[in-house]
């Protein structure tokens, strides 16, 4: 078991090694690297590992994970530059020359071990970096064979192996160090650690919390729309930080909603089964603080509704409850991380847009809503004021916001969320987040002002003062 010291130091002399590939040679160790956790062999493996280490999830959504997030980055990085000139602006007489940022500290969350580490290797390495992996104590095991096979991808094409490695030192005091040592840090995780990945004093992108809300519009395609919910809802037991932890519908269309949910098998909660389900769902901690519990997380409807003492049909395949509560003190409302949806009714879109923002800061500020519209004024209304870093729009928020060949967001797993957040950026962290950029400067023709020019019109709206 090495050192940190240990760690640090061969990834440095590995990155080093690396320090002058050409473009063509790291193209070459990400299409390898990224074949090992992309083929249908190992991510059997994978997959099966995960759920069977964790406890989250499921096999078939994690299949899916693999091939959406690895074949997302290796789509997104393909074509892309990051060595040499990769961009030149004769007009502006700017050129600039990307550099690596180094050794990267990986912080990996236990809902989606796999898949997430697959996917930073590939952002990281584009850059001719180096990385350490920080794995959850939970999936240990299926982290480390992860970084197993890319390492084989690694050695297949002559690359130093130690570009890519894995913590095994348990303990605060190792994770510190490793923060400590490293030039850069990425944390998808627990808020704990993203706060002690900022505190590190290394340079560090986190993410803030998730629990997405969605807006469902009168005019919306209500069985396509429910049909993307729960799709998003169920895939992988709700691991996704993205994945829609409330909606609000407006009553025009309620019950055509609800019945499209009905005909997606999910169970609509009685006041009375609300109450045992949230009785079930929350319970105090060892600190004596009410809490999440851990046997709902990531598991099933059925396995839920079994705990809850739920009488559901054996189908079940999502639970969700209208709430009666108001949305800023409804307990629904907190995250759930579970394929449990909570529904909030709005008279109008403006009633709809007011209860969004109070669900968004209370357990996803900064991070994402979504809504089911065609109407542009509504779009438009969400990305003006909404203090989200993504507005998505007719589509399942798990597979969506993280990059999905759908849309054009950046494939990734790690979702800035701004300040609202507690984070740097509101961008989807990829391969330019691990790149430093020389910005090479060139004497072009002058630009020049008058005073008149710049303040004449000012000069005029305000002639006493200036």
């Amino acid at each position: 078991m090495k050192s940190v010291s240990e760690l640090l130091n061969a990834a440095r002399k590995a990155q080093e090694q690396i320090n002058g590939y050409s473009q063509e040679q790291i193209d070459e160790v990400c299409l390898s690297i990224g074949w090992e956790v992309y083929n249908d062999y190992n991510i059997d493996i994978l997959a099966r590992m995960a759920v069977e280490e964790t406890g989250y999830g499921n096999y078939g959504s994690k299949i899916v994970k693999h091939k959406r997030k690895i074949g997302g980055v290796l789509h997104d990085i393909r074509n892309a530059k990051s060595v040499g000139c990769i961009e030149r602006d004769p007009a502006s007489g700017i050129s600039k020359y990307a550099k690596p940022v180094g050794v990267v500290c990986a912080i990996l969350p236990a809902t989606n071990p796999t898949a997430t580490c697959g996917g930073k290797a590939l952002s990281v390495l584009k850059g001719r970096n180096a990385v350490i992996f920080k794995a959850s104590s939970r999936a240990r095991k299926c982290t480390e064979a992860a970084v197993g096979m890319m390492r084989r991808g690694l050695e297949r094409v002559g690359a130093p192996l130690d570009l890519i490695q894995i913590m095994e030192l348990p303990g605060r005091e190792a994770a510190a160090e490793l923060m400590a040592g490293c030039d850069l840090i990425v944390a998808t995780g627990s808020g704990p650690l993203v706060k002690a990945a900022y505190s590190s004093g290394t340079p560090a992108f986190g993410v803030g919390a998730g629990n997405a809300v969605a807006i469902i519009a009168e005019d919306a395609d209500i069985a396509d729309a429910a049909r993307k919910i729960h799709a998003s809802k169920t895939f992988d037991n709700a691991t996704s930080c993205s994945s829609e932890n409330a909606v609000i519908v407006l009553d025009a269309v309620r019950e055509a909603v609800l019945e499209a949910f009905r005909a997606l098998r999910a169970h609509i909660c009685t006041p009375d089964e609300a109450k045992k389900l949230k009785a079930h769902m929350w319970r105090p901690n060892k600190k004596g603080t009410l809490a999440l519990n851990e046997d709902v997380i990531a598991k099933s409807a059925m396995v839920i509704a079994e705990g809850a003492g739920l009488a559901v049909p054996p189908d079940t395949t999502m639970i969700l409850v209208e709430s009666g509560d108001a949305p800023a003190l409804d307990q629904f409302a907190e995250e759930k991380i579970s394929p449990v949806l909570s529904m909030y009714r709005a008279k109008d879109f403006a009633e709809a847009a007011h209860t969004l923002r109070i669900l968004t800061s209370r357990v996803g500020p900064g991070h994402s809503c979504g809504i089911h519209t065609f109407k542009r004024d509504y779009i438009e209304h969400l990305g003006e004021t909404m203090p989200t870093s993504r507005v998505t729009v007719r589509q399942p928020m798990a597979a969506a916001n993280g990059g999905h060949p759908c849309n054009r967001m950046p494939s990734t797993a790690t979702l800035g969320c701004g300040t609202w957040g507690g984070n740097v950026t509101t961008e989807n962290i990829h391969y330019k987040h691990f790149l430093n950029i020389t910005w090479v400067n060139e004497p072009v023709e002058p630009w020049s002002f008058t005073d008149e020019s710049m303040w004449g019109d000012f000069r005029k709206k305000y002639p006493d003062t200036l």
